[in-house]
């Protein structure tokens, strides 16, 4: 790390903390003694997403969490609930050093979680995902899901 007032290339970290999801480090010049603060956070890869219709987009958190969110619609999940669901889906990415996921991968991930916190946000998250289109779908989700209670 150079130092901003004397441009110096060596610098010596002072104090280290979490700030905001990014760590916030003092650190003081060896050559002329001044300190200063910078910030380090953490570089995810672009998660490219492969859609039904064969064409590739930028994840988009929001448009997860969105989908989420009107699937829990006065559901006792709490929004740290659905922030761990989706830090969890880009967190799996990144560790894997994949940069292209399926919308249908991603969706798999949602409904596994779903179905461990909330069966009814499962079936309706499961509604729209799976694109149901008749009430015979409906049934058949929530027969599956008796069946595996048991």
């Amino acid at each position: 790390m150079r130092c901003p007032f004397c441009d110096f290339e060596d610098t010596k970290v002072i104090d280290s903390r979490p700030a905001d999801g990014k760590k916030r480090r003092r650190r003081e010049c060896t050559n002329c003694g001044k300190r200063f603060t910078t910030y380090e956070s953490v570089e995810m890869p672009l998660l490219m997403v492969l859609k039904r219709d064969g064409t590739y987009e930028p994840f988009d958190r929001n448009k997860l969490i969105k989908g989420i969110y009107s699937a829990i619609k006065k559901r006792p999940v709490s929004v740290d609930m659905v922030d761990k669901m989706v830090d969890d889906v880009e967190n799996y990415y990144a560790n894997a050093m994949q940069n292209q996921a399926s919308s249908t991968e991603i969706g798999d991930m949602i409904l596994e979680k779903l179905e461990k916190i909330d069966l009814v946000a499962y079936v309706r998250f499961a509604s729209v995902y799976k694109d149901f289109t008749d009430v015979q779908s409906f049934i058949k989700i929530i027969s599956e899901l008796g069946s595996k209670k048991k």
